[in-house]
């Protein structure tokens, strides 16, 4: 079932929506810690809202404004607040002839917000965040040194 612009928030994934595309951006190269990547940034709407669409790769070479697409297998992402919907090399992006998504001048100006704390190590391979937190977290980042003073305080002799 597809999910409603408005209804988006950060750290969704595998999701569908049908919207309309609204503006079209240039595509431009970005650096990630994976190295280059290719992205185009689209600004999609319905009849809840409107929220930016991050197209990576080559996704977004077919998408024209105006047309109303489906996005199928996309993740949600938070930046400063803002929900944003991403669409990579296993998403599916197709044009369809859904007849309730609002003409262009008709999609509301509202954009769906997370003010909730970003969550750590969840999205998709961004893992090792936790890092920067120090002690306590687990011992694969080097916290957790708690646990093991029990250990040298002998309290369980074998």
């Amino acid at each position: 079932m597809d999910e409603k612009i408005g209804n988006l928030k950060g750290g969704m994934e595998n999701i569908s929506v049908t919207a309309r595309v609204l503006e079209v951006g240039e595509q431009k190269t970005v650096q990630t810690k994976n190295g280059p990547r290719t992205i185009r940034e689209v600004m999609v709407g319905d009849d809840t809202g409107r929220v930016k669409l991050t197209l990576w790769g080559n996704q977004g070479d077919e998408v024209k404004e105006g047309q109303i697409i489906k996005v199928e297998n996309a993740w949600t992402t938070v930046f400063k607040g803002q929900v944003q919907l991403n669409a990579g090399s296993r998403s599916k992006i197709s044009e369809t002839a859904e007849e309730s998504i609002p003409e262009a001048d008709q999609v509301p100006e509202n954009t769906p917000t997370d003010d909730s704390p970003p969550r750590r190590g969840g999205f998709r391979g961004r893992g090792g965040g936790r890092r920067s937190y120090g002690g306590g977290f687990g011992g694969n980042y080097g916290g957790g040194g708690f646990r093991r003073r029990p250990r040298e305080g002998g309290e369980e002799e074998e």
